[in-house]
């Protein structure tokens, strides 16, 4: 049995990557329509993904062989979608990232808003939950993982070290408390036995493993909250562009800020109280400050974390330009088009329905800045200046080089989501998306809330195995294929995955309805948000574009 194991597992690889494309075969030969092609190439494209038999951004360029191969879309039509309004912004938001991490920066963010917070463990979770969710807002989820957790293991094995040391200083007030009392008549005595010392051991254990998860819990739940916080949330944008192309600029960056930001700090706090109620509900007021030994672990924490920040020394020219650029690039992409009222694109680059500057214009012009703004101060003062300031540039070295951007930014999710653009593209230019809605008529009896419960257990079992991104990439076309529903709640289902634990990000998305249920879905969404009133007003539009043939 172990023998016939092996030899599956060395051949598996060849048998995906060479067999599959064979078994799918009669599919073409069979029923030779468009979308039964563009059908072939999905399913290839998912098994390839699921098994990453070969690296999931070389499994993203089949769209640009296959589709011009068997006649889907001609290579002019593919290859663009590799490089899309939509890529740009991404790529702008990896290139900022970048720079944030190469200076340090988002470490000293970390452990100042850590040592502002305090070092009561429930208040120290909250505050790594808090600082891992905004980092991982703007950088990746891994890069700010592997910044948090080295902090916390510092600081929990400082904490486990001192242990002893305070339990003997302890015993022996303890045993000094003893001989006291031995003088009074009548007085007892209560020794520590065992149970008490194997509680703290495991109070200690709990601990370390509520500290460990909150990290990786905020990172995930804090992707959620911007647009390039995470690789499926630009998914979602870049193929709402081909599968409603009536949305616009409906979803932007403060729209989608203003809708998911709430909603990431309410997951953010329900996962905070449920690490406290699963980990530390045996002694809830010690792990909130109470008792001598409590307070020694809070000065060791707060040493270790004050520690940590002197490490990083003053405040840098480099750090304050790269902070710069940060908020300037936050600042325009919230001011260009806030919705609740005319934003800077509106001033001269906006041309009756036409935007010229999108939130990729500003990613683009920020990563650009990042490559002329200096890392040092200039030196003006030349009457002083030694013989080798001399021979040095007047103008200092850039914030960033190409050499750490090409290192740091991670390449192949460019060519993923190109893979999910063409795929998206594909799909309605085959008719696949029009033949999918049609099979899925059947389920205009099955309430909104429960399609979306269905299909987000179904989503986030499938993330489980597979990569976030693939994962959106494949179910988004057929998601956004329900447009045919009777009650219109096409892309209720358009979930990014990023977040594991089952998350709705989007279950008020929606692209297309009939005439009755506008009434109905304007006063379930109530007025005031930007990203309510761009919802309507995508709804509206998709109806239109619907039944334009009809008229």
């Amino acid at each position: 049995m172990a023998s016939a194991l092996s030899y599956v597992s060395k051949f598996k690889s060849f048998v995906i990557l060479f067999i599959t494309p064979l078994l799918l075969l009669p599919l073409v030969i069979l029923m030779p329509a468009k979308f039964v092609r563009c059908a072939y190439v999905i399913i290839l494209m998912a098994i390839y993904w699921c098994t990453e038999v070969i690296p999931l951004a070389v499994t993203s360029l089949l769209p640009a062989v296959l589709f011009p191969l068997l006649k889907i879309l001609d290579s002019k039509q593919v290859c663009v979608q590799y490089m899309k309004d939509t890529n740009m912004l991404f790529l702008g938001g990896l290139i900022m990232a970048v720079a944030v991490e190469h200076w340090n920066l988002h470490k000293r963010i970390a452990l100042r808003t850590l040592l502002w917070v305090g070092a009561k463990p429930a208040q120290l979770m909250l505050g790594f939950m808090g600082v891992t969710a905004f980092l991982s807002m703007w950088i990746s989820n891994t890069a700010t993982t592997a910044m948090m957790v080295p902090i916390v293991e510092a600081m929990l094995q400082q904490m486990q070290a001192t242990s002893p040391a305070t339990e003997a200083g302890l015993g022996a007030l303890e045993l000094s408390d003893k001989n006291k009392a031995g003088e009074l008549p009548g007085s007892q005595v209560t020794f520590e036995g065992p149970s008490e010392v194997q509680q703290a051991d495991c109070d200690r254990r709990r601990i370390c493993k509520a500290m460990t998860l909150c990290v990786c819990y905020a990172a995930s739940i804090g992707g959620t909250a911007t647009l390039t916080g995470t690789g499926p949330n630009v998914v979602l944008l870049g193929q709402m562009h081909e599968l409603f192309p009536a949305s616009k600029d409906v979803v932007n960056f403060a729209s989608w800020f203003s809708f998911a930001f709430p909603n990431m700090v309410a997951m953010l706090l329900l996962a905070w109280l449920w690490l406290q109620c699963v980990y530390m509900r045996s002694s809830f007021k010690k792990f909130w400050g109470c008792g001598l030994q409590s307070r020694n672990r809070e000065k060791v924490a707060y040493e270790v974390l004050r520690e940590e920040y002197r490490k990083l020394g003053s405040f840098s020219f480099a750090e304050a330009n790269v902070l710069l650029c940060f908020l300037l690039m936050v600042g325009l992409w919230f001011s260009r088009d806030p919705g609740f009222m005319p934003g800077w694109v509106s001033l001269a680059w906006e041309d009756g329905k036409t935007k010229y500057a999108t939130d990729a214009t500003v990613a683009a012009f920020v990563a650009t800045l990042l490559f002329i703004m200096p890392s040092q101060r200039p030196q003006f003062n030349f009457r002083s200046q030694t013989e080798e300031e001399r021979k040095a540039p007047f103008y200092p070295p850039a914030l960033l080089t190409w050499k750490v951007t090409q290192e740091k930014v991670p390449w192949g999710i460019v060519l993923l989501l190109g893979g999910g653009f063409a795929l998206a593209k594909g799909c309605e230019a085959s008719g696949l998306s029009e033949w999918m809605g049609k099979q899925m008529e059947p389920l205009h009896s099955v309430p909104p809330a429960a399609i979306t419960l269905i299909l987000s257990l179904l989503v986030a079992a499938f993330t489980e195995c597979t990569s976030n991104v693939a994962t959106t990439t494949l179910f988004l076309p057929i998601f956004a294929s329900m447009d045919s529903l009777p009650q219109g709640w096409s892309s209720l289902t358009s979930v990014s995955p990023s977040v594991c634990q089952s998350v709705i990000r989007e279950e008020e998305l929606t692209a297309g309805t009939r005439q009755r249920e506008r009434g109905r879905g304007r006063s379930r969404l109530h007025a005031g948000s930007p990203t309510r009133d761009s919802i309507l007003e995508l709804q509206d539009r998709a109806l239109d574009q619907r039944q334009a043939p009809n008229r």
